[in-house]
């Protein structure tokens, strides 16, 4: 089992990180509508830790957008590559995830990521940073709430409320399912919020999380058992 090396010179403090972050901000693409839902490829990307082997396993799960069959499965085991900070969590993860990414042989198309991207504090969450980085549309779709403000959305499949900062929308409290948790949709990368949103809720016909998080939360999990048993 190879484990991906953090990169030389890759960021190893805050101020650094955040002055990439600036950096890297400036290269977002937010004024295309990006893939209609239902067509093409979407990747699902998740990562699954141990903290105390400081190992990080990703993977990257290729679904037919119009099936939602899986097309291809790719995973990698690194060491985790920067310390546990809020607002720079991407920084910890994104050279496993782009070494799973690397591994793939189909067309990744739309990236859905289990994150934030512009519902960030400074404008840049892992979804916009990975969307730059590989120049692929992307969208964040978290489980949980960050730090911004919204109002409860309505009942129904398909309700949804702003996430606000400063007055700004940076994303939305989306319904996936009548009555049940919403999800937390972000813009990262070359797509709208509305096409964004209008993915999430086709990847997500049956249960509150996409289909693409779904798979590649299982994938990475499995992985870093894996890579943990192959230590022993």
């Amino acid at each position: 089992m190879t484990i991906i090396d953090i990169p030389a010179g890759w960021p190893a403090d805050e101020a650094t990180a955040r002055a990439v972050q600036r950096e890297l901000r400036g290269r977002l693409v937010l004024d295309e509508p990006g893939p209609a839902a239902g067509t093409g490829h979407v990747t699902g990307l998740d990562v699954a830790y141990d903290d105390e082997r400081d190992l990080v396993a990703a993977a990257a799960v290729v679904l037919d957008a119009r099936t939602l069959d899986v097309v291809e499965e790719a995973t990698a085991v690194g060491r985790v590559s920067f310390p546990y900070v809020p607002g720079l969590l991407a920084f910890r993860e994104i050279p496993t995830v782009l070494a799973a990414l690397g591994s793939l042989t189909a067309a990744p198309g739309l990236l859905v990521c289990d994150g934030y991207g512009v519902a960030h504090p400074r404008r840049f969450g892992l979804a916009s940073h990975l969307g730059v980085l590989t120049g692929l549309p992307s969208i964040g779709v978290a489980k949980n709430p960050f730090t911004f403000t919204h109002d409860r959305p309505g009942p129904a499949r398909g309700d949804a409320s702003p996430l606000l900062a400063d007055g700004e929308e940076v994303g939305r409290a989306l319904r996936t399912q009548a009555d049940v948790k919403p999800v937390y949709v972000s813009v990262g990368h070359r797509v709208s919020l509305e096409t964004a949103c209008a993915h999430t809720l086709h990847l997500a016909p049956r249960f509150r999380i996409p289909e693409t998080t779904r798979r590649a939360d299982a994938l990475c999990r499995r992985a870093l058992k894996a890579a943990l048993d192959a230590e022993a």
